[in-house]
């Protein structure tokens, strides 16, 4: 049985579908522009229905970020490459030992990314990169909003680094377990990572306190912060979790808030830029559009048993852009 919601309240006619061709990984803006990240060396570019293809790496693409100027992509050719809107594509570094390059990050005009045990940035006035040591391979990176501030996830917690400071250690924020994703909120007040187990862990940074946010079915693998970081959508059930985050302690001691439950779990979110609204895709296809307020929904895809792996808003939130494991794509413009 194949979930599908009534059609009465609809965004499916206004898909411009888009013909990836192989599984889209993760889906990006730059402006209007929706660059789709192809598991296999290019990226797909889509500008008012015209398509274009960029060969970035040769071999698969394992990692991809954007700070609204250029992706910067990590591939298994042991490369980090940044492409900007027009498809033309630099080397912005090469591992000497041809590792993979598990992880990116950009933000603040800088750069990060991670081959096994050590994690690399380089800031814009930098010419070189520096290095970190860490315990266990890199789980995740992320800068924080503002400053020159890199967040590893990694085994038995995260490490802040401050590349700049070369005389500094890093600050270690420690919690048992496998930690595979990290991020900053947007207000840089709290630091949230995703664990090998079905849960989240976070970090009040002011003083560290821990707050363990769990009960999910699977392991979350797509996490959104709401527009003022007032909460934080996330994947991993078979509904919309949304925890609470505008509160000066975050969701410690707090329930969260689940919409929008299906037959099948969630598998990408992404919260809207700018109105209390997430995007949810699903593992059989589905995507809706879902008001935090009250849970009213908006279908924009119908299921087609083709999981949902990418979802982005462009940054005034008029375009919608969705990917999936069969190379099924999409734009939708409001």
């Amino acid at each position: 049985m194949t979930d599908a919601r009534p059609d009465n309240a609809s965004l499916v006619e206004r898909i411009r579908p888009v013909a990836a061709g192989a599984a889209v990984v993760a889906v990006h803006f730059l402006g209007d522009d929706a660059v789709f990240v192809l598991g296999e060396e290019a990226l797909l570019f889509w500008r008012d229905g015209e398509e274009h293809r960029a060969a970035v790496h040769g071999g698969a693409i394992l990692a991809s970020a954007c700070d609204g100027e250029r992706v910067v992509t990590g591939g298994d050719d042991g490369q980090v490459a940044a492409t900007d809107n027009k498809g033309a594509s630099e080397t912005l570094a090469t591992d000497p030992r041809r590792r993979w390059v598990d992880h990116v990050a950009v933000a603040n005009g800088g750069i990060a990314w991670s081959c096994g045990k050590q994690a690399f940035a380089r800031s814009t006035k930098a010419t070189a990169e520096r290095a970190v040591e860490l315990p266990s391979s890199a789980g995740g990176l992320a800068f924080a909003p503002k400053g020159f501030r890199l967040a590893i996830a990694h085994y038995n917690g995260a490490t802040l680094w401050f590349p700049n400071a070369s005389e500094a250690k890093p600050d270690k924020l420690e919690w048992k377990g496998s930690h595979l994703d990290v991020n900053f909120s947007p207000d840089g007040r709290f630091l949230v990572t995703a664990m090998q187990e079905p849960a989240l862990h976070g970090w009040r940074l002011v003083d560290g306190k821990h707050m363990r946010m769990s009960g999910y079915a699977t392991k979350v693998r797509s996490m959104s912060w709401g527009p003022g970081a007032k909460w934080l959508a996330t994947s991993g059930a078979n509904q919309l979790v949304i925890w609470p985050f505008a509160g000066k302690d975050g969701p410690m001691g707090k329930a969260p808030k689940v919409l929008s439950p299906a037959e099948h779990r969630i598998t990408a979110v992404a919260a809207h830029p700018k109105q209390e609204v997430c995007a949810v895709g699903y593992e059989d296809g589905m995507m809706l559009l879902t008001r935090i307020e009250d849970g009213a929904e908006i279908l924009a895809r119908q299921p087609d048993n083709a999981a949902i792996f990418a979802l982005a808003w462009n940054a005034t939130g008029n375009r919608l852009a969705f990917g999936t494991e069969n190379g099924a794509a999409g734009v939708i413009a409001f």
